[in-house]
This record gives C-alpha cells, sequence and structure tokens, in this order.
C-alpha cells in the first residue's frame, strides 16, 4: 500500500471502531434503514442484476412475491453493511452471541480429530463464522478472494483474523494446507463455494442451480478427497437483525467411496435447498450467471440434499 493508501485504511479503521461502539439499537434499527433507504429507493444498487437473478432464479414466483424477496433482500443487504463495520470492535463474547451454532458440541464430536471443510454460502452474515475459532483448538483457515480495492481489502482481512483465523487466498492455498498438514495440527479449512468461481478453466464445473447452467469450482470435493477431509456446510436462520441460529450440515465424513464430483453436488443441492427456503438471506447482487455454457459443454442436476 501506498501512503495514501494506508492513510484511507486507518481513517476507515478508525470510523469503523466509532460507529461500532453505538448501540445494537442505534445500528439496527437507525443506521441500517437509512443505508437500506439508500441502495435501494435511491441509488438502486444492483438493482437490474438483482431482479435479473430473481426472475431466473424462480420463474414460478408472481412479480408481487419478487418484488417482497427483493425488499427484505436489501434490507438484509444493509445490515451485512452494518456488520461489515461492527465487527472491527465486536468482542468474541458478542460475536457468539450474534451467530449461535445450536449443534456445535453434536459437531465437535463428530468431527474429533478429523481434519475438515466448512462448505459455506453468502447467506445470512458469512462474516460471523469466525465465531468458529472461538473456542477451539485446531488450525482455522478461511479462504478469501482479494479486493480490486486495497483499502478494503486490509480492512476485511483485519476483520477477519480478529477472532483467531488464519486468512489465505485461493490461488495461494496450498501453501498454508500443506503447511498446516505437515505440522500434523488438526484444520479446519472455510470456503465459501457460492459465487462465480475466478479460477483456470480445468477447476471449473458445471452445475444447474436454481434453474440456470453455473460455474462452480470444484475445490470442495478435491481438497475433501485428497486430504480425507470431511464436509460440512451450515444452514442458518435469521432471529433478527444481525442474530442468527444455525446448525452444520455433515455433506462427506471423508471415507465415503465417492467422487469429487458428487460431493460438489451435494453442496450445490444443499445450498440450493437453504436458499429457496430463505430466499431474502442470499447475495442476488452479485452478478453469478454472468457467464453462460459454451453448446457442448454439459451440465448436471444436483443430487437431493442431505437431511
Amino acid at each position: 500500500m501506498n501512503v495514501a493508501q494506508r492513510v484511507g485504511y486507518y481513517m476507515l479503521l478508525g470510523v469503523a471502531k466509532l460507529i461500532g461502539y453505538l448501540p445494537y439499537c442505534v445500528l439496527y434499527y437507525g443506521l441500517a434503514p437509512f443505508i437500506y433507504f439508500v441502495l435501494y429507493r435511491i441509488v438502486g444498487y444492483r438493482l437490474k442484476v438483482v431482479r435479473k437473478n430473481l426472475s431466473a432464479a424462480f420463474p414460478e414466483k408472481s412479480e408481487a412475491e419478487l418484488r417482497t424477496i427483493e425488499r427484505k433482500f436489501y434490507h438484509q443487504l444493509s445490515e451485512n453493511f452494518v456488520d461489515v463495520l461492527d465487527m472491527s470492535s465486536m468482542s468474541p463474547a458478542e460475536l457468539k452471541r450474534r451467530m449461535v451454532v445450536e449443534n456445535m458440541e453434536h459437531t465437535d464430536r463428530a468431527i474429533g480429530s478429523n481434519n475438515w471443510i466448512a462448505a459455506l454460502a453468502h447467506i445470512g452474515e458469512w462474516e460471523y463464522f469466525s465465531v468458529y475459532s472461538i473456542d477451539h483448538h485446531y488450525h482455522n483457515i478461511g479462504v478469501y478472494h482479494p479486493l480490486s480495492g486495497r483499502i478494503m481489502d486490509r480492512y476485511m482481512l483485519y476483520i477477519r483474523r480478529r477472532f483467531g483465523m488464519e486468512v489465505a487466498p485461493m490461488n495461494g492455498l496450498a501453501r498454508p494446507v500443506m503447511k498446516n498438514l505437515k505440522k500434523g495440527e488438526q484444520m479446519a479449512l472455510g470456503l465459501i463455494a457460492d459465487q462465480r468461481p475466478r479460477f483456470r478453466e480445468s477447476d471449473r464445473v458445471w452445475r444447474t442451480f436454481l434453474n440456470q447452467p453455473t460455474l462452480f469450482f470444484d475445490g470442495i470435493g478435491g481438497y475433501a478427497k485428497k486430504f480425507g477431509m470431511m464436509v460440512y456446510t451450515l444452514d442458518i436462520q435469521k432471529v433478527k437483525p444481525s442474530h442468527f441460529r444455525c446448525n452444520f450440515i455433515q455433506i462427506y465424513d471423508g471415507r465415503e467411496d465417492i467422487s469429487e464430483k458428487e460431493i460438489l453436488d451435494r453442496y450445490v443441492a444443499q445450498v440450493e435447498k437453504m436458499i429457496r427456503q430463505r430466499p431474502e438471506l442470499w447475495l442476488w447482487s452479485h452478478d453469478r450467471w454472468k457467464h453462460k455454457p459454451q453448446a457442448e459443454a454439459t451440465t448436471t442436476t444436483p443430487s437431493t440434499p442431505t437431511e
């Protein structure tokens, strides 16, 4: 970072910390609705993308139903903006109150001493997954895509590292994984794999997702099979603004004789199931279906979600 970027970063961090010290009611019943009004009513932030995505994903829904989901989504997105600022000064105890994992003890027993993958999605507040770095002894690695803006990229790294998580870029993930395996420490690998991949063509696969041919990165199945890692996803329900309860759902036990593609299919199916149950919690503003398959590309329908 150059001098101007460093100054900008510390200014952002200072403002975020000041905002984070405001009472909960001010943040989520004052600031968040104001951001909603600006984003949705005034600016129309990515509104064309959101409407295109919703219409394609839910052709069976009426215009009124789609608009209801749309409004609820922008409320959630506005709260996500506040969450990112609030996390700069949030305590571990507060984060545990915000993201309650109801079956954490059961999941810990099932995982035992195994390495595992948390295959997450942009549902609810995905940044709150840092909660799993609290009160757990093993090494947590969160995978991320570097942002083009250096100031915001450094800020996001700061809030993701605050609770003990190592953060690694996807294109450099192999190094910390291999290093951790050599050390013999138990490892949890956090992958958010529901957005458009940016990787080389050989790592991409097409799947039918929300009624459309969709590109996915096949890293979940690849890492799981190569290193014998269990795979879980996180089913998230919203309780009130910035408060969630969730449960881990096992996708792969690390031993079952299935292919990498089947592991990905289970993940895709489970994510779609969660989106259809609570569509307003997913990140519809991302241009997920920007790329279309070539005529010869094949797609497959995901298997039935695990219960």
